[in-house]
């Protein structure tokens, strides 16, 4: 299976945090050497 590799290029902002500690996040990625996208996640 091939490797994955990203780079985090911009950290925008964190969009909601739950009462157990997690954080929603909103971060600009470049997946592969590919153009960065927008990436929302906990």
């Amino acid at each position: 299976m091939a490797e994955i590799k990203y780079e985090l290029v911009e950290h925008i902002g964190v969009l909601s945090e739950s009462t157990r500690g997690w954080k929603k996040e909103l971060n600009r990625i470049s997946w592969n050497g590919n153009a960065p996208k927008y990436d929302i996640r906990e």
